[in-house]
């Protein structure tokens, strides 16, 4: 099968492209090709597609949309609205991905939920960065959070937590961009941007990972880090529950409604509502890849 990808950078870390470099790792050990030189037997677009009209079946795979009552959400997400209904078949990440969705865009006839996977082949044969495990080998235990900085990724609640709950001798590391929230504290040590390597080493030698992040949907920090064995910390509200693995803690709070948020900050948070998770979800990318085969390959066969 050769897949077209619309709207990828696989030269790109964030978020998505991230998830679509192992994807194209893991479809391509199944046979799967991505060539140019070929007839395309299917399309996988990224959220939005750029196209008026597709000439082969389309699979849509959605990560969100916009939904802050600050912002024009309307016009924002008028073209993945037009992307969800002119594809042939929809991937949503999680069981709230999807529950957002059909509320806001309506129900979609054929789609699949697909968690994002783990890539263990990588897992097991990386090379941790020295440097990293050397700056942070005299703390008794290690907490981490990473990503891409904003309010509701919520850094204060990730730093507040910490402080609250370690000992004296642990440390955060903050990995990311723009960091929101800036505390002086000798055990809170923000790192900035880290490659592959080196967060894969973090999360190796950490033993908790903070991600309180306000409905999130499948954040690939988290399924890393829980693949890596780090007990995650998260909030009870949106996706990330479902793939923090079956020990990890949430901090229970008010369920979203699916209207319109009017708010620049997401809630407050009591740390002590805390409950244990409902999901025992350990998915690897090799399990990720074979759903994803087996949608496209069946949306493929619409154009036959």
């Amino acid at each position: 099968m050769n897949i077209s990808l619309e709207n990828v950078n696989l030269k790109s870390n964030s978020g998505p492209n991230y998830f679509a470099q192992k994807l194209v790792n893991y479809l391509s050990l199944r046979g799967d090709t991505f060539s140019e030189n070929m007839p395309y037997d299917v399309k996988l677009c990224f959220i939005e597609s750029h196209s008026h009209r597709s000439n082969i079946p389309m699979v849509q795979r959605l990560d969100g949309i916009y939904f802050n009552a600050n912002f024009d959400c309307d016009r924002m997400n008028s073209n993945i609205k037009r992307t969800y209904e002119m594809s042939q078949a929809v991937v949503f990440q999680t069981d709230f991905n999807k529950d957002l969705i059909f509320n806001w865009f309506g129900e979609h006839p054929n789609y699949e939920i697909i968690r994002n996977g783990f890539d263990k082949i990588m897992l097991d044969v990386f090379s941790p960065d020295l440097n990293i495990v050397k700056k942070l080998s005299n703390y008794e235990n290690v907490w981490s959070c990473a990503a891409s900085w904003h309010a509701f990724k919520r850094l204060e609640d990730n730093v507040n937590y910490f402080l609250q709950h370690s000992g004296p001798d642990d440390c955060l590391v903050v990995a990311g961009s723009s960091p929101d929230y800036i505390v002086d504290d000798q055990r809170v040590l923000y790192m900035g941007n880290l490659n592959t390597t080196q967060l894969l080493t973090l999360y190796k030698i950490s033993k908790y990972f903070l991600h309180l992040a306000y409905l999130d949907h499948c954040p690939n920090v988290v399924v890393d880090a829980a693949a890596l064995d780090c007990t995650v910390i998260c909030s009870s509200a949106g996706g990330t529950k479902e793939i923090a693995g079956k020990n990890a803690i949430l901090i229970q709070e008010e369920q979203w409604d699916f209207n319109f948020l009017d708010i620049k900050v997401p809630p407050k948070l009591d740390y002590n509502k805390k409950t244990n998770n409902a999901y025992d979800q350990s998915i690897t990318m090799t399990k990720t890849a074979k759903k994803y085969h087996t949608l496209l390959k069946e949306t493929g066969a619409m154009n036959e």
